[in-house]
């Protein structure tokens, strides 16, 4: 499907894109939203029209990267190879690197016919095979220290910030930082706009940045855990790095993405500056080793069905994530959903059940915009959990369970077998 593009293979998030945007990054979205919809209308020229707006308002290469691919897509389907084929070529130059889709893709079967097809496809490296090892996995905080130079030299240079942020963060960026701007932040002047909007909280922050090198045996343990659990667990490299508050944590094939400066809250930590909304948004430095264990189970749900679209499905694969996460490393990644929702468990399954069927994943994830004190986000994750622990404890053979809780292929069969809604009665 050309709409669902995923350069990486695969990415999945824990937070989606919840701070409001600044304009480049509406326009860059509208853009390709209202393009992806003349897609599914199969009105191609007027989405590939589309996609070449999103590409000259995109910021960064990848983002760029998919972009192409999908107006390579929609020119193909136009009738018009030739630009489609420059186009792909466009995206493969920028990193679009999904050989598999490339060769699979129906849409692209008018473009076979080139004579630099199989050229092309040469040149695109095999993708490198997944690490199975958790002692090899790398966690990698250099972003972190790049961000804090830049951070230093902007602010002795307040004229050229947007420059300096470029040249000595930006363009010396990890791969897994790459994905995670394209993915979760999409334009260079929210980036700044959102960073200079808080100096007080950044200046209280800089030390627990650094803290994750601290607990990287925490990590470890984890990892060793969830291969003892699901011996064909694969283990990811982690990236640390400073966004701009709209992702504290996504997956793609690159790696688990890790946004820190949503998860280094201490005592010390100044808040006065975010919003309400943004302040829900942040988390303990403590809990970072729940996090990183909850997206490490993400990694692993590819054999999961993902064409399904109700909310259940949704919170399912979220709080699959906690569920095990929590099994693998000792805590939830989400206590405080946890501790609101004890007592209150037949009132959100009775609202829950409205929902279950539709998809309505807006509603229970990532939805600070509707929340409240007395009806705070994320009660998917709570909702998820509970059915993956029921059916869990239900199992004779915990390593089974695992292994079919990351096969879910039927999601209301999988809602049955768990038995929660029975647990949940006789409460």
């Amino acid at each position: 499907m050309s709409l669902l593009i995923k350069r990486t293979g695969f990415f999945l998030l824990l937070f989606t894109y919840c701070s409001a945007a600044a304009q480049t990054t509406t326009s860059v979205r509208s853009a390709q939203e209202a393009a992806d919809s003349l897609f599914r209308l199969k009105k191609y020229a007027e989405a590939a029209a589309g996609y070449t707006t999103a590409i000259d308002l995109a910021d960064f290469k990848i983002k760029k990267a998919d972009l192409y691919y999908n107006l390579a897509n929609a020119l193909a389907l136009s009738g018009n190879a030739d630009s489609a084929f420059n186009a792909l070529k466009q995206a493969v130059g920028l990193g679009y690197n999904d050989k598999d889709h490339i060769e699979n893709d129906k849409d692209l079967l008018a473009l076979h016919q080139q004579p630099e097809w199989n050229h092309l496809l040469a040149g695109i490296p095999k993708a490198r095979p997944l690490n199975d090892d958790p002692e090899k996995t790398m966690f990698r905080t250099d972003d972190i220290h790049r961000f804090w130079r830049a951070y230093d030299a902007a602010s002795h240079d307040t004229a050229n910030y947007t420059r300096i942020f470029q040249q000595l963060y930006f363009d010396s960026a990890s791969s897994g930082m790459e994905d995670y701007m394209a993915y979760k932040v999409n334009s260079i002047d929210d980036f700044i706009t959102h960073i200079r909007s808080a100096p007080a909280f950044y200046h209280s922050i800089r030390a627990a940045t650094f803290k994750s090198d601290a607990f990287k045996q925490d990590f470890l343990a984890s990892f060793k855990k969830l291969k003892a659990l699901y011996p064909e667990a694969k283990f990811p490299d982690v990236y640390f790095v400073i966004g701009a508050f709209t992702s504290a944590g996504t997956v793609t094939r690159n790696g688990l993405l890790i946004g820190i400066n949503q998860i280094c809250k201490t005592d010390s930590t100044r808040t006065e500056e975010l919003s309400d909304r943004l302040k829900t948004r942040m988390n303990k430095i403590s809990y970072l080793p729940n996090i990183i264990a909850h997206e490490a189970i993400h990694f692993q749900q590819e054999g999961m069905n993902n064409n399904d679209t109700t909310t259940l499905r949704s919170v399912i694969v979220e709080g699959m994530a906690d569920f095990i996460g929590e099994l693998i490393s000792g805590d939830s990644a989400n206590p405080e959903v946890f501790r609101w929702a004890k007592g209150k468990e037949k009132a959100i399954w009775s609202r829950f059940e409205k929902d279950m069927y539709q998809s309505r994943y807006s509603n229970w994830i990532a939805n600070s915009k509707t929340s409240s004190p007395d009806n705070p986000p994320d009660q998917g994750y709570w909702i998820g959990y509970q059915i993956c622990k029921s059916f869990y404890e239900k199992a004779g053979d915990k390593k089974k369970a695992i292994y079919d809780m990351l096969h879910i292929r039927d999601y209301r069969q999988f809602l049955k077998q768990s038995g929660w809604e029975e647990k949940l009665a006789g409460m």
